[in-house]
């Protein structure tokens, strides 16, 4: 890999910094700049990577513009499993436990219901990394009252256990089970895909953005689907879209 520009380093997490390596390779460059934006990598083979660990909704408008100029792979991590630090705020170690939570691909829906038609764009293409990690916490008392003050300091990846690319608008129909009756809800989804109700209304948001499920009427309040035929156009902006705004309306059970 040849020497980074630096821009925006020093406020990256371990994380970020790493998977940012990892997706350059080795005879590809990182922080690059690109169509007045600044990617986080550029692979040997021409393909721009930009590591996303929160909402995309920061991607909007940036994504569609790299898009212009070149092939972009949006790299997505998802902790399978995590390790929690928590230490003083000189270093010293107080206690390490693993995380009950375990993170599966469907938590991508979680960052992408913020930018639904992103994988409409095209040129574009999603990857789950699905990461061990250690998140370390500093008893600093600046952090949530949830923890008890204790802030999140870093992420650090141990590992990258498996990647799931998503590189067509088909490669979304994995996530509509195939035991899946039709019609059915947002409930009927999470009771087979063994996710949250509210995970599982974000998920259908985007698939039926994405035309990867459609509207089927309702039983009462409950909203139903169904699976669509077609295959939805790509796009090369998302400005101009009411339906592409930060904070979407989901779909209720």
């Amino acid at each position: 890999m040849r020497a980074a520009n630096r821009i925006g380093e020093a406020r990256e997490s371990s994380l970020h910094a790493s998977l940012k390596i990892r997706y350059a390779g080795i005879d590809g460059d990182t922080e690059t700049s690109v169509g007045g934006y600044v990617c986080d990598a550029l692979r040997a083979d021409g393909v721009l990577v930009e590591i996303q660990t929160g909402s995309f909704a920061p991607l909007k408008d940036k994504i569609p513009a790299l898009a212009k100029e070149r092939a972009v792979r949006i790299i997505h991590p998802v902790p399978r499993e995590r390790i929690i630090e928590v230490r003083e705020p000189d270093g010293t170690l107080i206690r390490s436990r693993k995380s009950p939570k375990k993170g599966s691909p469907w938590d991508l829906f979680a960052a992408l219901v913020y930018a639904p038609l992103l994988p409409l764009v095209g040129r574009v293409s999603i990857e789950i990394a699905m990461t061990e990690e250690t998140e370390t916490r500093k008893n600093d008392g600046k952090g949530s009252w949830r923890r008890k003050g204790v802030s999140i300091a870093d992420r650090k990846l141990r590992a990258v256990r498996e990647s799931i690319v998503l590189a067509d608008i088909g490669d979304y129909r994995m996530f509509v089970p195939a035991e899946l009756l039709e019609p059915f809800s947002a409930k009927d989804l999470a009771g087979s895909a063994s996710i949250k109700a509210d995970l599982a209304r974000k998920a259908l948001y985007v698939l039926t953005r994405i035309g990867i499920v459609e509207r089927s009427g309702a039983k009462g309040n409950t909203k139903l689907y169904r699976r669509t035929a077609g295959k939805a156009e790509t796009v090369k902006s998302l400005k101009g879209s009411k339906r592409s705004r930060p904070s979407p309306r989901l779909p209720k059970t």
